[in-house]
């Protein structure tokens, strides 16, 4: 076990939290094709991957935890929903060309990543991308700079995907309503 792994697990070992979609998975989730097959990279407890099997979509759900995959097995059970979890530490090698027709990454990067998961992306395929800016709010999220976003950091990342969605508030206007801390986007394939 990795001290990475150990980590992980003793968050999510601890957490009372019940799984929540993403706010741009769940705000746009008219866009989900009818059927194919769909990955939540770096699920944790697997908030993306529930809505994903509830809307009819062969979910795959990949983390580097076992506590988090346990209790999202447990989770989807509980619903009549079959999830296939695998726990590994996401690399370029894991994800294979031309899989999915949906992927969805929440609170995670790893921009060495980014061209894997366009690959993994069938032709017309969809990312859902949300996760932590540098220019937050407060401090919800990693300090570190290397897990946030610079501005329009996610637009320049996967510039190769059409546009379907970007949202990235940070300061502007009131600041009391509105995801402040997070970009969203969505790009097609």
């Amino acid at each position: 076990m990795t001290d990475l792994q150990s980590k992980w697990d003793a968050i999510y070992r601890d957490s009372a939290a019940s799984p929540a979609p993403a706010e741009v998975l769940a705000q746009h989730r008219y866009l989900l094709p009818k059927q194919g097959k769909a990955l939540e990279l770096a699920c944790g407890l697997g908030g993306n991957a529930i809505l994903l099997a509830e809307s009819g979509l062969d979910v795959d759900a990949w983390d580097i935890s076992s506590v988090a995959l346990q209790i999202l097995q447990q989770q989807a059970a509980e619903k009549g929903l079959s999830i296939a979890t695998r726990q590994c530490h996401i690399s370029a090698e894991t994800l294979v060309q031309q899989t999915y027709d949906v992927i969805v990454i929440c609170r995670f990067l790893d921009r060495a990543l980014c061209n894997a998961i366009m690959a993994a992306l069938k032709p017309g395929g969809l990312l859902f991308y949300q996760t932590f800016t540098r220019n937050k709010l407060d401090q919800q999220g990693p300090s570190n700079p290397e897990y946030l976003l610079a501005n329009n950091e996610l637009l320049r990342l996967f510039s190769p995907l059409s546009i379907v969605f970007y949202q990235e508030y940070a300061k502007l206007g009131d600041v009391r309503f509105g995801n402040r801390n997070e970009a969203c986007f969505i790009g097609q394939k």
